[in-house]
């Protein structure tokens, strides 16, 4: 396979057990250094110690990127999923919260107009979410998710829900699937990777794993 460049990727997928994990990785050319932190039930991506000045530069590199509401499991590549989160929690439809979330906030307005990215799963459920939003439209779509299979969606060259994009995917903890998503499968081929989060299906509720590329 050709390696390429797709900037930040959600994942969404379900191993053959039936457990459902929702997946997130940085990929970056320009801000690599940065790394994943947990806090209970969310995660964060905050530049390395000696880059905090980096946020000066740009924004848009320091940002709670997952989030677990009940049963719930939210990652995305921004500040969106706080009120994502927010509105599910108040009893918002995970479709509507997606799309009036992401409309309200619009893609990056940054030199490359990056568009905003999320995915959402439920525990014991056969189907999830991926939404974008870029500069020419917004997109929300659930999609069925069978045992073994995982899709994907990422800022730059793949940042439309296809069902091509797509791996197998048989992840057994939250820790797998942060290798999985940044050096496994499909995701070997993405280009520039930095850090992973992931939440994974577990006996409770969900597990969160933080990840740096090394």
């Amino acid at each position: 396979m050709t390696e390429i460049y797709l900037g930040r990727i959600v994942a969404i997928g379900k191993n053959k057990n039936g457990e459902v994990a929702a997946m997130y990785r940085v990929s970056s050319r320009s801000f690599p250094n940065r790394r994943a932190i947990i806090n209970d039930d969310s995660a964060s991506i905050v530049p390395k110690e000696g880059f905090e000045t980096d946020i000066s530069k740009n924004p848009y590199i320091a940002y709670n990127c997952c989030k677990i509401i009940d049963d719930i499991a939210i990652v995305t590549n921004g500040s969106h999923t706080d009120p994502i989160a927010e509105k599910i929690a108040a009893g918002m439809p995970i479709r509507d919260a997606l799309a009036l979330s992401m409309l309200a906030m619009d893609y990056e307005h940054d030199q490359l107009d990056t568009p905003r990215i999320s995915a959402i799963v439920k525990k014991n459920s056969n189907t999830g979410f991926l939404a974008v939003v870029r500069k020419n439209g917004i997109n929300v779509h659930e999609l069925e998710i069978n045992n073994g299979e995982c899709f994907y969606l990422s800022t730059y060259e793949k940042n439309d829900i296809m069902p091509e994009q797509k791996d197998f995917f048989d992840e057994q903890d939250a820790d797998g699937c942060c290798d999985f998503v940044l050096n496994k499968g499909v995701f070997k081929t993405f280009l520039n990777p930095v850090s992973s989060v992931c939440a994974f299906e577990s006996e409770n509720n969900f597990t969160i794993a933080a990840k740096d590329y090394k």
